[in-house]
């Protein structure tokens, strides 16, 4: 079981002191909630199930990797979409399969479709040019096929919860690109050489989650990590976003809110550690002990 504590006890005691009337000021927003440990995971063991943890349940398995290895779990955590060895975009919900669109590019694991923010639509990279891809958004049931441009971040996509924004890594592994979904414009990151996983966008699409690779590492298969060393670059400025966490830090995902979620390694079970907006550590969690060596895929919240 995840254990949840929030740090700020000056934050804890003017709540206790403060009068039962008192009412957020008009315009002022909300404290967001804080996270349960709601997640969904890739094990890379046996039949490479992909499942759900809720807090005192437990596990809820929603289907299984795909052997293409191209897939992603919804942001809700309710399903998962993924390409088949025929280039299908394939939706379930753990219960049902159905057919979204045709068409996508496979046979790369890096060509991982992407859920909308909402969880209602799945992007993906269509067949031909194995560099550049031409990028469509499809709703999970199969409505609104509409493609949308061209970009050379193909890989591992990420989507910004402002709607707006796709980036990816480009299947060369030289650089990430952002694609702008209003524009269809594609730009390349600054600041970032060489990388081979996109794990998440800021809300707004400014600042990118990403794994850098030195001139020499080896760029890999393509495959989805279970942990990686995070960096994140602002696009624009190219410049580094410092992550002010001790440990080793195997990921790190953006919450819809701006708050940075942290993922530390540990001995026993790994850990989680919350960001706001500022940087500031707001919130510790324990993640199950038998997550410890799975990919962490979405956190639910």
């Amino acid at each position: 079981m995840m254990n949840t504590r929030l740090l700020p006890a000056a934050v804890l005691a003017a709540a206790l002191v403060a009068p039962a009337t008192a009412a957020t000021p008009a315009g002022a927003a909300a404290a967001p909630k804080p996270l349960t440990g709601a997640a969904v995971y890739l094990s890379y063991g046996k039949g490479y199930p992909i499942s759900r943890y809720e807090p005192g349940k437990g596990f809820t398995k929603l289907g299984a990797m795909p052997m293409t290895g191209q897939f992603s779990a919804s942001p809700d955590g309710r399903r998962i979409a993924w390409i088949t060895d025929g280039g299908a975009v394939q939706v379930s919900d753990g219960r049902t399969v159905s057919t979204a669109a045709k068409g996508a590019g496979a046979g790369a694991p890096c060509l991982t479709p992407v859920w909308s923010p909402d969880s209602t639509k799945v992007a993906y990279v269509g067949k031909g040019n194995p560099d550049a891809g031409s990028v469509s958004v499809v709703g999970a049931d199969g409505k609104g096929l509409r493609k949308a441009g061209t970009t050379l971040g193909v890989c591992h996509l990420a989507w910004s919860a402002d709607g707006r924004y796709l980036a990816g890594y480009a299947g060369t592994t030289e650089g990430v690109y952002r694609f702008d979904l209003r524009t269809g414009r594609s730009v390349r990151a600054k600041g970032i050489g060489l990388a081979n996983h996109v794990q998440s966008l800021s809300p707004d699409g400014m600042k990118v989650v990403v794994a850098p690779l030195s001139r020499n590492a080896p760029g890999g298969d393509g495959s989805w990590p279970g942990g990686f060393r995070p960096a994140i670059v602002d696009i624009v400025t190219g410049k580094k976003v410092p992550i002010p966490v001790k440990g080793s830090l195997i990921g790190a995902f953006y919450l819809r809110d701006g708050r940075l979620v942290v993922r530390v390694a540990g001995s026993a079970a790994n850990t989680l550690v919350v960001l706001d907006a500022n940087g500031r550590q707001v919130q510790r969690l324990a993640e199950p002990a038998a997550a410890k060596r799975q990919a962490l895929l979405q956190i639910v919240r």
